[in-house]
């Protein structure tokens, strides 16, 4: 059932990359903004969901799982096609945004680490 894995990661990478241009779009830029992130999150979201078949150890499961595994991959690859020089060059903003995120995220470890205790 790697199909349904397949089926899931397509339509997260493409909410995802649409609600990027979306947010480029509203910060005035002409770019995609955080969509390869949103659709990781999605995944996520998408294979957490109670009830739903999607759970490990069904066979919708081992498909979402399968690609869960090959999603880092694909997200280097997407990475890879950006033009870092070209944000490094663009400003200020983009060096912010990069900092903030990096900020974000090691301030949110000790969030999710009480979070799993519980």
């Amino acid at each position: 059932m790697v199909i349904y894995g397949v089926a899931v990661l397509a339509g997260c990478t493409l909410v995802g990359l649409y609600v990027g241009d979306l947010l480029g779009a509203a910060l005035g830029l002409e770019a995609n903004v955080g969509g390869v992130g949103i659709a990781m999150l999605l995944m996520i979201a998408c294979t957490n969901v109670k009830g739903a078949p999607l759970k490990p150890g069904t066979p919708a499961g081992s498909g979402v799982d399968h690609w869960g595994l090959m999603y880092i991959p694909i997200i280097v690859a997407m990475a890879a096609q950006q033009n870092v020089a070209a944000a490094v060059s663009g400003g200020a903003m983009a060096m912010l945004a990069g900092v903030a995120a990096v900020v974000a995220g090691f301030a949110l470890v000790p969030v999710l680490a009480r979070m799993a205790r519980k």
